[in-house]
This record gives C-alpha cells, sequence and structure tokens, in this order.
C-alpha cells in the first residue's frame, strides 16, 4: 500500500495514448471501465521494452488502485474491479485504420485475479501496442488525477478528445514556448457534425438522441461541461448550430487553463479523492 505522498505521486502519473486512439476510435465504454484503462495507461512507460519487446503485462493491488482513484474500499470492492476488468476484456472498439477502413480491437487480452493477495495480473491487447510505445508526436499526454472525479462516462471521452485536438492544434499553429503556452493560454474552435459526435460516442442508435438534440445536449454535452470544467486541467463551452429548424453541429471552444485555475482544480479534485470517496 502507498503512503500519501506517493498516493498523490502515482495521482499524477501520465496517461500516454496515441491521438489516433482517441480520434479515431468508436467506443462506449463505462465510466468506471475509462478510469481502469487510464489507471492502466499510467503504469505504462512509453519507451519501455524488455528482451521479448514491448512491456505489455502488468499488475497491481486492488486496495492501492482504488486509493489512488478515490474509490470507497467496501467489501465488494474486489468483485467491482474483476467486473469492470471483465467488460475490458470482452468489449471491443472500432478503430479506423490509415487507410479509411475500421478494424475491432479490445484494451485487455488476459485477465487473473488472485482474492488471496488482492492483486490483479492484466496484460495489454499487443495490437495496441504502436499506439501506447514509442510515440514521437500526435499523441495525448495527461495526469491521471484530471480525470478521477468524473462520473459521466461522457466527460471522460470528450476530455480526451479535447485534449487530442488541443495538442494538434497548439503544435500546428502555436509557435510559442510551453511557458508562453501555459501562462497565456488560447482558445481553439473545434466544430464537428452532430451526427458524426453521436458516431463516435456510440449513442447514435439511442432513439431519445435521435428524436430529441436536446436530450443529447443535456444527458451528455451539459454534464460532460460542468464535470470537465470543473475538475480537469482544459475548460470548455459550447454552441448548437442550426439550418433551419434543426441543429446539425456543435461548435466547441476549447482552452487549456492557466496556471491558478489549474491549481483551483487540482486543489478541488485532490480534497473528493482524499475525503469523499467516489462510488464505484
Amino acid at each position: 500500500m502507498c503512503d500519501v505522498e506517493e498516493l498523490q505521486i502515482k495521482r499524477d502519473y501520465l496517461v500516454v495514448k496515441s491521438n489516433d486512439l482517441v480520434l479515431q476510435t468508436r467506443y462506449q465504454f463505462s465510466m468506471i471501465e475509462q478510469k481502469t484503462i487510464a489507471y492502466v495507461c499510467s503504469m505504462i512507460r512509453p519507451s519501455e521494452k524488455n528482451k521479448s519487446g514491448y512491456v505489455l503485462d502488468y499488475e497491481f493491488d486492488v486496495l492501492e488502485y482504488a486509493h489512488i482513484c478515490g474509490i470507497a474500499s467496501t467489501g465488494k470492492l474486489y468483485d467491482d474491479v474483476k467486473r469492470a476488468l471483465k467488460g475490458l476484456r470482452d468489449k471491443s472498439m472500432w478503430l479506423t485504420l490509415p487507410n479509411g477502413s475500421e478494424t475491432v480491437v479490445g484494451w485487455l487480452d488476459r485477465v487473473t485475479a488472485d482474492k488471496g493477495n488482492g492483486k490483479i495480473k492484466i496484460r495489454i491487447d499487443d495490437r495496441l501496442a504502436p499506439y501506447l510505445f514509442e510515440l514521437q508526436s500526435r499523441y495525448l499526454s495527461y495526469g491521471l488525477k484530471n480525470i478521477l472525479c468524473m462520473k459521466s462516462q461522457f466527460s471522460i471521452r470528450l476530455y480526451e478528445m479535447f485534449r487530442a485536438y488541443l495538442g494538434l492544434q497548439s503544435a500546428c499553429c502555436d509557435s510559442r514556448s510551453r511557458m508562453e503556452k501555459i501562462n497565456n493560454p488560447v482558445p481553439y474552435e473545434w466544430t464537428i457534425d452532430i451526427d458524426e459526435l453521436k458516431r463516435r460516442l456510440m449513442v447514435d442508435d439511442i432513439k431519445s438522441y435521435q428524436r430529441d438534440n436536446s436530450v443529447f445536449k443535456r444527458k451528455v454535452l451539459d454534464p460532460a461541461c460542468a464535470e470537465i470544467n470543473q475538475f480537469s486541467d482544459i475548460s470548455f463551452d459550447f454552441e448548437m448550430l442550426k439550418k433551419g429548424r434543426s441543429f446539425y453541429a456543435v461548435r466547441f471552444t476549447v482552452i487549456y487553463k492557466n496556471m491558478r485555475e489549474r491549481m483551483e482544480a487540482e486543489s478541488v479534485t485532490t480534497d473528493i479523492l482524499d475525503n469523499e470517496k467516489l462510488d464505484f
């Protein structure tokens, strides 16, 4: 079990993924499944290799996982973690390849749980290795803590999409130094067809969202906006765009928070993770 100082350090571990793994995929994982993915990614060292290639096998302690993620350590914690990992082992996602075709991939190839010592062993699907290791460009990197207090599955998904988009825009359109970007962030606009956004979030087949975009706004976009703006290192607002009487697109305005705003968000997050404890 890690002490308080180590706990804070591990919450700041970086989650690193290829932008394509965020922007070119379609999936709908639960909130806890996405947090578990982020936790596993935070254990990866993108340049790390062993004699047989990339390091795909990882082990973690269930109680440490709960403490890092601010999850209440109830009597059903072990079974809840197993259920989340089984979901990740069983579920797949569509990944768009450079030639435009799509392939189905999963996150976990194998999961082994030992209730006796509270340890979980997992193996990452080797087809994801190019999107997680030795990334030279076009990748996103964020501190694990940014998503741990979010309760909506769409908050985490949209947060990663925004971070990937911000990184691309900043790299191609902003030649300032890293410190200048942190101290004086600039907003970027991203407009996406509303049906394409629903497709990426894999809610395009939900009838209430098909019939009424105000329901999509209320149940997906509004909660994500509130949580991302409160807990993370970025903020955004959005506008639903109309043609005639119908909404056809969403225009997001996204910006990195300045240093003071980031510290305020970190303080709120740390207080919740240490004191309130989240439900699994």
